[in-house]
């Protein structure tokens, strides 16, 4: 049995495909970093280390579409990508885990 097919990612120009991966990519980087997830400081000063250039990279693909006079972004295609792209699983490992059942 194979898994469901995904949506569709939308429409995007190159640079708001750069600039949401690269934005997942921080937010990846963030959710490794997270104390309340982490389970080393080894790990999580490897991926801080690792945001520097990553948030580099996002600043690049927001520089480049202000500059291409792509000065707005279309919220709304753009929250499609990231969820189809499992933004909100990701988001959430940025947030505290909720606390646990008693």
């Amino acid at each position: 049995m194979l898994p469901p097919e995904l949506p569709p990612l939308p429409a995007l120009t190159r640079a708001e495909g750069d600039v949401i991966d690269r934005y997942l990519e921080v937010l990846d980087l963030l959710g490794r970093i997270n104390p309340a997830r982490g389970n080393g400081t080894y790990s999580g000063l490897r991926a801080a280390q690792a945001l520097v250039g990553k948030a580099a990279e996002l600043r690049d693909a927001l520089a480049l579409m202000h500059q291409r006079g792509e000065s707005e972004l279309h919220s709304g295609t753009l929250t499609r990508a990231l969820r189809v792209l499992d933004g909100e699983r990701r988001a959430g490992l940025v947030a505290i885990p909720p606390p646990p059942e008693p």
